[in-house]
């Protein structure tokens, strides 16, 4: 994925809140009023929060979350 713009992705049909992506991520990550987690802005990561971005990934309980990358 290097070189490559990665956006973070969150299913949200698989998510159940439990937030560990906001605390491993907290820039790339908001939770809604709800308790769920959804990809702040339009979901890119700065190349600079990559290796953050991949161990939210990497933590999700529901693998909820998921990395794209722009064609």
């Amino acid at each position: 994925m290097t070189g490559k713009q990665i956006r973070l992705v969150v299913d949200d049909e698989r998510c159940q809140g439990h937030n560990r992506c906001r605390l491993l991520a907290p820039d790339l990550i908001e939770i809604d009023d709800l308790g769920f987690a959804h990809a702040k802005g339009d979901g890119r990561v700065p190349p600079e929060q990559s290796e953050k971005a991949r161990l939210a990934v990497k933590n999700c309980p529901e693998f909820a979350l998921r990395l794209e990358t722009d064609d």
